[in-house]
């Protein structure tokens, strides 16, 4: 990414958990070089971990993402094979518009689970995370 200033509408990341090599994908350095790679307008999603296990790995990520970034929100979503049954991303964008109200409605009968509603749904977090990561 280092070597694409502003080149990317849309960065997404679906990395490892941040234990050994790659911790760094959760440092503030791949998230400055992430800011740096999106063009104008652009949005990134990054695995960001599940709120059940990894509550201090997802406030630090976020306190640094919105110290970077226009909009910096946690959201999660099911995935039964996962621990916990779910997992995390952070959203990142310098867009006007939250990354929490969807841009466009898809056609209902072309999906089997995404709608609008699951969307902002996603960014509602239970209240021990709320505070956690309002604080």
């Amino acid at each position: 990414m280092d070597e694409h200033e502003k080149h990317f509408d849309v960065i997404i990341v679906d990395s490892s958990d941040p234990v050994g090599p790659a911790e760094f994908l959760f440092e503030k350095p791949f998230y400055q070089s992430i800011k740096k790679a999106l063009r104008e307008g652009g949005i990134a999603a990054t695995q960001a971990e599940c709120l059940w296990l990894h509550m201090d790995i997802i406030k630090r990520l976020m306190v640094q993402s919105k110290e970077m970034f226009k909009h910096a929100e946690y959201a999660f979503t099911t995935i039964p094979t996962y621990p916990c049954g779910q997992i995390g991303f952070a959203i990142l964008s310098e867009r006007d518009q939250s990354p929490k109200e969807p841009v466009r409605t898809l056609p209902a009968d072309k999906l089997r689970y995404y709608n609008e509603h699951v969307h902002r749904a996603s960014f509602v977090l239970p209240e021990f995370a709320r505070k956690e990561l309002e604080q």
